[in-house]
């Protein structure tokens, strides 16, 4: 009898003892996460993704991922795709404007050895998931070593990448706070799109380029914003997958002879101060009427590249621009709130002023 309660003892004290060598090696202490731990995710291709489970950098191999990790929590990020532009600066905090340039914008590679210098725990893509996409991916992962998450760029599933990205850079009340915004966005563009019949639709054309003679089609993920607001976009030209910028001539858009034009700004390289200038396009509707606007691009894009979560308060300025009974927002409350929720950025009433001056009717 003894024999078997000394054995009885024994076997307590070793379930003990291995339990808390398990506990060791595998929960959290004081809250943090073992950096031997790892986590499974299921990103939006459909792929099951195992990468660290405390994740401290993180990197985008593309803008549009990048501006979804600064939202989330920006001393995450391991470094930008491109140079950043003095405009972006002004917007963005000084302790990461510093932060290196791991390429891949435009005309940027990867570069391998310096992103494998800086040894982030995860990555990211944030793109259109096709074959073709999954084949970059999988040529990056043998180059690099590390498994990449892959997300949808549509605007329609943002709720889904920030779900998953808070998961992954633990972040997850800030992400669910900032999927409600956009998803609450939205509903709204939706619900309020369906109130513009065809017969009270804007005509509007995008100007892009050094001259404003490129431009996109409806049916591009270019100009979705348009395309969601209930906008008609005049240009009739294909679509030019991936990069864009189709040519025009100004004999097209005097045909056209759009209501609207909106343009890239100058630090962009648009041509939004000389159209007024311009002789050539002095007949046009958009321009007789002093319709003609510049698209904010500080420190990102509202409209388009890159394709991120910027374009979701571009479609407030847009459809408030377009139809403002319709969309009935105050931009200046707006502005000031995505610039605090998304860019950790209390705005200065003189640069909303700034932000809004060729943007919005006065």
């Amino acid at each position: 009898m003894f024999k078997n309660k000394r054995f009885i003892s024994l076997v307590i004290i070793f379930i003990l003892i291995s339990s808390l060598l398990f506990g060791c090696n595998h929960q959290k202490t004081n809250g943090e996460v073992n950096a031997n731990e790892s986590l499974e995710v299921e990103d939006m291709a459909g792929r099951k993704i195992s990468i660290p489970a405390k994740v401290d950098r993180i990197f985008s191999v593309d803008p549009v991922g990048t501006i979804l990790l600064y939202s989330l929590n920006p001393d995450k990020m391991a470094g930008w795709n491109y140079e950043l532009r003095e405009g972006e600066k002004r917007f963005i905090g000084e302790k990461y404007q510093g932060l290196p340039n791991l390429g891949d914008a435009g005309k940027e590679t990867i570069n391998i050895e310096e992103l494998l210098k800086v040894d982030p725990e995860a990555l990211i893509m944030v793109t259109k998931i096709d074959d073709s996409t999954l084949s970059k991916v999988d040529e990056l992962e043998k180059q690099t070593g590390k498994a990449i998450v892959v997300l949808d760029y549509n605007m329609k599933r943002l709720d889904e990448a920030y779900e998953i990205l808070g998961e992954i850079m633990d972040e997850e009340d800030k992400a669910k706070e900032l999927a409600k915004y956009c998803k609450k966005t939205l509903d709204e563009i939706r619900k309020n799109s369906s109130k513009i019949i065809e017969e009270k639709k804007m005509n509007i054309y995008y100007a892009e380029g050094p001259d404003g003679l490129q431009t996109e089609p409806a049916g591009s993920w270019h100009v979705q914003v348009i395309d969601m607001i209930g906008g008609r976009n005049v240009a009739q030209v294909e679509v030019k997958e991936e990069k864009g910028k189709s040519e025009v001539s100004i004999e097209q858009v005097l045909a056209w002879d759009p209501d609207i034009i909106i343009s890239w700004d100058d630090e962009r390289g648009g041509y939004y101060s000389e159209i007024y200038k311009d002789s050539n396009w002095k007949d046009i509707k958009a321009v007789k009427n002093r319709e003609v606007y510049e698209i904010p691009n500080k420190p990102f894009n509202w409209f388009d590249r890159p394709p991120s979560i910027n374009r979701i308060l571009g479609l407030k300025w847009l459809g408030n621009l377009l139809y403002p009974d319709v969309y009935n927002y105050d931009m200046r409350n707006e502005v000031k709130e995505f610039y605090d929720k998304f860019y950790h950025y209390k705005l200065s009433e003189d640069e909303i002023d700034e932000l809004l001056q060729n943007s919005t009717r006065h």
